[in-house]
């Protein structure tokens, strides 16, 4: 039980790849913060959390596109009052509304998936870098995505974001390093058998693919102390091999 005594926030927690992520670092003893704005598909994260014997999770709904500032600082100030410290955040929420050519993309499309994919890591990273500087270490992990690192056609806002949320990860991680407390690094997941892999290429032979839950390992390197001092690195989970 690597984390006992951990609490690491997931956004996106119901989702395909958060929901993973939440259970495998839930088995090693965290207590796990979940995050979404689908209180259904949180709940089966949470009864499968149970189900394995992890801690009791949290559940707190959030939309991430449509919070405001406030919203976001309330969010922080709970976290704060409630546990005192923050070990662990993973950004692990997606939209991929806007996977199409430029010339097709309305504007309230682009705006909602940089709002999700961008905007949010920035202010939920923002407003919640007090409480986990009041660890004495913790891990910040962005999830981003090879194949829109490659700029491909008609990735646009999704890989914009992509992009962009990668070079605000290597920029926050030089800020940082400094203060020996807190690691920031992207985690790139590779082709998963998950929702958003079958959304991106519906007609590719799925049985090929490795499962979600191979991911385990990785997730709970970077959160446990396995990873300490490693910062501003991209791990691509397809190569990963613990040190």
């Amino acid at each position: 039980m690597l984390l006992n005594d951990q609490v690491i926030l997931i956004t996106g927690a119901g989702g395909g790849l958060g929901g993973t992520a939440a259970i495998a670092l839930a088995k090693q003893g965290a207590h796990i913060i979940l995050l979404d704005k689908n209180i259904a598909k949180m709940e089966k994260v949470y009864d499968a959390i149970v189900e394995h014997g992890g801690p009791e999770p949290t559940m707190y709904p959030f939309d991430l596109a449509g919070a405001n500032e406030n919203d976001y600082q309330e969010l922080a100030d709970v976290v704060d009052r409630q546990y005192g410290s923050l070990q662990g955040l993973l950004h692990s929420a997606v939209d991929l509304s806007a996977y199409s050519p430029v010339a097709n993309i309305r504007t309230q499309e682009w705006g909602h998936t940089l709002n999700v994919n961008l905007n949010a890591p920035f202010l939920l990273t923002r407003v919640l870098l007090p409480v986990l500087q009041k660890s004495q270490h913790a891990s910040i992990v962005f999830t981003s995505d090879s194949s829109a690192r490659n700029a491909r056609a008609y990735s646009a806002a999704y890989g914009v974001s992509k992009i962009a949320l990668e070079g605000f990860a290597k920029i926050l991680a030089e800020e940082v390093e400094a203060g020996q407390k807190i690691r920031v690094n992207t985690l790139v997941p590779g082709p998963i058998d998950s929702p958003l892999r079958k959304k991106l290429y519906p007609a590719e032979d799925k049985s090929r693919l490795a499962a979600m839950n191979s991911l385990d390992e990785v997730y709970q390197y970077l959160f446990t102390d396995d990873s300490l001092g490693l910062n501003g690195q991209t791990i691509d989970a397809q190569t990963f091999q613990r040190r």
